[in-house]
């Protein structure tokens, strides 16, 4: 017998997936959504090469254009030299075109330098790293950094040139470019080429001051302040207040030449130590004399002019030519040998062989008539000398002397030597006086003298004395002649006399007219209208106005 009653279950399938399992799965598809939007919108990964990670901190250190952040540092690890770190940075979508061939990236930190402050906002922000986009079309994800921000951002409308110069003075990177005091340009690059021991300058001139750069340009030095002694006198000479602290170039068409054709594209010029070389350097052409000096040249410089008339034909070109034998080096009689050089082109004559055949001949033709050379002291400061051609009566000569393959101009004495040597002549002629006997004689005149001084003293006391007594006399006498004239007088006027007589009839008549004319007085007195009015007439009285007591 059965105690508990079995039931069977009823077993159901359950068709289909419970609504529970839609929760995962919706959060899956959001989440797989996530990360293919998070990687569908990232941007490009760029490697970049520094020297050093200083600053730099991973997650933290941005990357920005223009200073808007545009990506972030992810990673740095040395490189596998060790010479090195290698950043890893993420950058954002919308980058992707400043990635190519010719973009630059550099670190931003604080720098003070001559040229001015920058880098301050990182003081707070922290060190960045900046990129200029390039132009070029190739694009690139490894970049080698740059150590400092470039002088000439990529694009910037200009022109480049390359500076060269073999001279004692060097410019860095950021030196400035001087037109007429204005800075048009700066100084890019600088490379030492050793097998030419020559300095190149890559440097950029901004729109539109490119324009002025010709053919005919030259360029200068005007590093600090350059103070100038030469013949002409002492010249002051500077860029701008930039360039007296830092070094400079600038350029200009010289005066007298054309303007030239416009440079379009990079090219090659020359920097001379002033103004004076580089004007110098248009004439190509030059022909060269020797003048032998007997005095001394100490002051006379290589540059220093050579001049026809006042007019600058041309310059020395050494001083120190060798002599021919050097066995009479110390010998008084030797003449030193300076070579100068004429240019052609200074005359008005062509700049070629043609100009310099003609000027050759002329001055040929004009050393044998009388064409001479002399030392002239262009400045009494500084005591500098430059040479100077000039005619002078002389004789014609028929053979031209020569030196080294050299012609030779004859020099005649310079004018302070003439007056040195006049100078010594009259030296030489004192020196031969008989001072002793001249100061023998000299001692004994004035001895004389002394005495014939006394006498004179003495005379002139006397002198004085007579003079005095004459006064004496002389005051004596007038006082004699006034005294018998007053005496005279006195008798005119004495009683009995002519004199007396007239004046005491005068006297009386007086008398008469004064007392005939007292009663007139007395009326005069007593009624002074009795001379208008009759004396029978009463005297009126003006009456009152009526109204007068009211």
């Amino acid at each position: 017998m059965k105690t508990d009653q079995q039931v069977d279950a009823d077993v159901k399938q359950v068709r289909g997936i419970s609504a529970i399992w839609f929760v995962p799965i919706v959060a899956l598809l959001i989440g797989g959504w996530m990360v293919y939007y998070h990687w569908s919108n990232q941007g490009p990964v760029v490697t970049l090469f520094f020297e050093s990670a200083e600053g730099m901190e991973a997650g933290k250190t941005k990357i920005k254009s223009r200073h808007v952040n545009i990506g972030e540092v992810e990673s740095i690890t040395l490189n596998d030299a060790g010479d090195g770190v290698t950043v890893t940075a993420r950058l954002a979508k919308n980058s992707e075109k400043m990635l190519v061939e010719d973009s630059n990236f550099w670190i931003v930190t604080p720098k003070i330098s001559l040229s001015g402050v920058s880098g301050l906002d990182t003081l707070i922000s922290g060190v960045y790293i900046e990129i200029a986009p390039g132009k070029s079309d190739e694009p690139m994800d490894e970049f080698t950094a740059l150590d400092s921000a470039p002088i000439t951002p990529i694009g910037t409308p200009g022109l480049h040139i390359t500076l060269n110069s073999d001279e004692e003075f060097a410019y860095s990177k950021g030196d400035p470019i001087i037109y007429k005091g204005l800075t048009v340009g700066q100084i890019e690059d600088v490379y030492f080429n050793i097998d030419e021991r020559v300095v190149y300058y890559n440097a950029f001139i901004k729109s539109p001051y490119h324009e002025l750069v010709t053919s005919n340009t030259r360029f200068w030095d005007v590093s600090g302040l350059t103070v100038d002694l030469n013949a002409e006198g002492i010249s002051v000479k500077t860029g701008n207040v930039e360039t007296m602290l830092t070094n400079g170039v600038t350029f200009d068409v010289p005066d007298g030449m054309p303007l030239g054709d416009k440079i379009t594209e990079r090219d090659y010029f020359d920097i001379f130590n002033d103004y004076q070389s580089a004007s110098n350097a248009r004439y190509k052409h030059s022909l060269q004399y020797v003048v032998f000096v007997s005095d001394s040249i100490r002051g006379l410089n290589v540059g220093a002019p050579v001049e026809y008339r006042g007019v600058l034909i041309g310059q020395v070109a050494s001083v120190n030519l060798a002599t021919a034998d050097p066995n009479v080096m110390y010998n008084e009689a030797i003449r030193i040998p300076v070579l100068i050089s004429l240019h052609p082109g200074r005359v008005g004559l062509p700049d070629n062989e043609q100009g310099i055949n003609l000027m050759n001949e002329q001055n040929m033709h004009w050393v044998k008539s009388g064409l001479r050379a002399s030392l002239k002291t262009g400045n009494l400061l500084t005591g500098s000398l430059f040479v100077e051609l000039q005619h002078y009566d002389m004789p014609a000569i028929d053979h031209i002397e020569t030196y080294e393959g050299y012609a030779v101009i004859p020099t005649v004495k310079d004018e302070f030597s003439q007056i040195a040597g006049k100078l010594g002549q009259f030296v030489d002629k004192l020196n031969q006086l008989p001072l002793d006997e001249i100061a023998g004689n000299a001692n004994g005149t004035l001895v004389n003298a002394s005495v014939l001084l006394k006498d004179l003293q003495g005379t002139n006391q006397s002198l004085d004395k007579l003079l005095i007594s004459a006064d004496q006399q002389e005051l004596i006498r007038e006082l004699r002649l006034t005294l018998e004239n007053v005496s005279l007088l006195t008798q005119d006027f004495s009683e009995g006399s002519e004199g007396y007589e007239e004046l005491e009839e005068a006297m009386k008549s007086i008398s008469d007219v004064m007392y005939e004319l007292k009663p007139l007085l007395e009326q005069l007195k007593h009624q002074p209208n009795g001379l208008i009015f009759d004396s029978g007439t009463k005297n009126y009285e003006p009456k009152k106005h009526s109204g007068a007591n009211q």
